[in-house]
């Protein structure tokens, strides 16, 4: 099991907007806060969001570079990720792969994929759902 992820963010207001409603719809609970950083723990896991120094911002983020590629959510149910994809379009947040959508892992694959603001990609897997291939 996963003890805790931190991710370093360009900004961190919008993060902390983005994810903090996404967490909070998967059932996670704002853990702790301060000036430059912000978690959200569901069970013993929890994911840490840091504002990161100007000097470090001048190269951004990109999940093809050496790194972490996305990041992969349990979903209840084909349902929920219906649902989840219905409230992340009122969001206005871009669906990635979606001429294949929600099967873009592949047949057995029902999922949606996503983009935080600083373009790491996010998936909410439904149960029962094999291999991912993105």
């Amino acid at each position: 099991m996963i003890h805790h992820i931190e991710l370093y963010v360009s900004n961190l207001k919008k993060s902390i907007e983005f994810w903090g409603w996404l967490l909070e719809e998967l059932g996670y609970s704002v853990y702790q806060k301060w000036d430059q950083g912000q978690s959200w723990k569901l069970g013993e896991t929890y994911i840490v969001f840091v504002q990161t120094e100007e000097r470090f911002l001048d190269i951004p983020y990109h999940r093809c570079r050496v790194g972490l590629n996305h990041l992969a959510f349990h979903a209840q149910s084909q349902k929920h990720v219906d649902e989840m994809t219905a409230k992340l379009e009122e969001r206005e947040v871009q669906i990635l792969y979606k001429d294949n959508h929600p099967f873009s892992g592949g047949p057995q694959h029902y999922a949606v994929y996503f983009e935080d603001p600083d373009r790491v990609k996010v998936e909410l897997v439904a149960p029962g759902s094999g291999g991912e291939n993105k």
